[in-house]
């Protein structure tokens, strides 16, 4: 039977399994589409003997576009596997049916440093290449050709996923430097329908502001672009007061758009308004980037194009002279199999989405406890619920044993 621990942490119960000690605070935020609030904090994982961070997720199947995220995520933590995205180390429900993600711990995030001020211009390459290696383009869905070879596609979007939350919060590191990137909880799949309420305003590619729902993964290179700018300058590029303001500093910079462009927006008013802006010339990025070289103002020219069709894809990137030094197409693998996304678009209830992520939940353990059997460990006894029972009885999930 598995034992609960309850505390408190920034004002919220935090009930945890036996397995994780000294459970203390790191921060509060929220995800920003359906405003599900997560709080995190910090333990110390008696099983694997190592510090994780254990984010609680609030109300997570209080709507069912709340359960859906919360599935979303479960899942691409599962699937996604890789030492430059965070990995998941435990997922559980507590008898009061609050969800819990288990995943290591970093020393700090790109957003902490940065508070310091601008990064060295080394310390900026490695970086950026860390991020690019993973934040990968595949082919927009307009020019795409399924019998194109998938060497040039990178990790995660090789497996079918746009992060679309790209900022420096979102890049954790450890005391090695290396880079990992963290929250899924606003991922799609590589769709050129999407909501059009994704990632933090300053690094928001103008194709979302403007055209709403058509957008695809190039957004991800965009965002990545801001953020190496960031690294450079020690603040946010394009810092817009709110949408508007923001996609008039990106013009101040980049110049107006192309008609090309203006064509694909969707929305005849906003086509007029663009129309109807006065003549912007671009500037050289030099002049609003300090400590550009040759190299990586060409990167950066390249991958902050307005036009996400001439946007450059990070297999070009990882090419291009500025990430010389670490490239190795030997060592920039991608995923094994395509992230599944059939759910996405599905019409589910709460108790079928509730009945989802139990199952997920339970398939982690089992999976766990099959890789560790070489160790003797027994299979956890699964629960088995009639069509009369509630699948989330928080009796019998806590009746549970996991093997780890």
């Amino acid at each position: 039977m598995a034992e609960f621990n309850r505390s408190q942490v920034l004002g919220s119960v935090f009930d945890t399994t036996s397995r994780y000690i000294n459970v203390r605070p790191v921060g509060l935020g929220a995800f920003s589409l359906v405003w599900l609030s997560e709080e995190s904090s910090s333990a110390y994982d008696l099983v694997r003997g190592q510090a994780v961070a254990i984010k609680k997720l609030l109300n997570p199947f209080a709507t069912p576009a709340s359960a859906k995220q919360t599935y979303r995520e479960i899942k691409l933590l599962k699937q996604l596997r890789h030492e430059n995205l965070i990995g998941l180390c435990d997922v559980f429900i507590s008898p009061r049916t609050d969800v819990y993600l288990v995943t290591e711990l970093l020393s700090t995030d790109l957003g902490r440093l940065l508070e310091a001020g601008p990064l060295e211009p080394q310390f900026v390459q490695y970086f950026a290449y860390q991020i690019l290696v993973r934040v990968a383009r595949v082919p927009s869905l307009h020019s795409y050709n399924s019998d194109e070879p998938q060497r040039g596609l990178k990790y995660l979007h090789s497996a079918g996923v746009v992060h679309r939350d790209i900022k420096p919060s979102n890049l954790v590191i450890d005391e090695n430097c290396d880079l990992k990137i963290c929250d899924f909880g606003l991922s799609r799949p590589q769709d050129h329908r999407m909501t059009g309420y994704v990632s933090t305003r300053y690094y928001r590619a103008p194709e979302v502001m403007l055209t709403w729902q058509m957008y695809g993964v190039e957004m991800d290179i965009w965002s990545a672009g801001c953020v190496i700018a960031e690294m450079f300058n020690g603040k946010p590029l394009f810092p817009g007061q709110d949408p508007i303001n923001q996609f008039y500093l990106i013009l101040d910079v980049l110049g107006n758009p192309s008609d090309k462009f203006i064509s694909r927006i969707c929305t005849t008013n906003t086509v007029e308004i663009i129309r109807s802006l006065e003549r912007r010339e671009p500037r050289p990025l030099q002049s609003v980037i300090q400590n550009l070289d040759d190299y990586s103002r060409s990167l950066l020219e390249r991958m902050l194009t307005l036009d996400p069709q001439e946007r450059i894809s990070a297999a070009e990137a990882l090419q291009h002279p500025y990430m010389r030094m670490y490239h190795d197409p030997t060592d920039e693998p991608i995923a094994e199999q395509k992230f599944n996304w059939m759910f996405n678009g599905g019409e589910f209830d709460e108790e079928m989405l509730k009945e989802m992520i139990f199952m997920e939940v339970l398939h982690f353990h089992r999976s766990a406890c099959l890789a560790m059997s070489p160790m003797g460990l027994e299979e956890p006894t699964i629960p088995q619920f009639s069509e009369s029972e509630s699948f989330l009885n928080p009796d019998a999930f806590v009746n549970w044993t996991p093997c780890l």
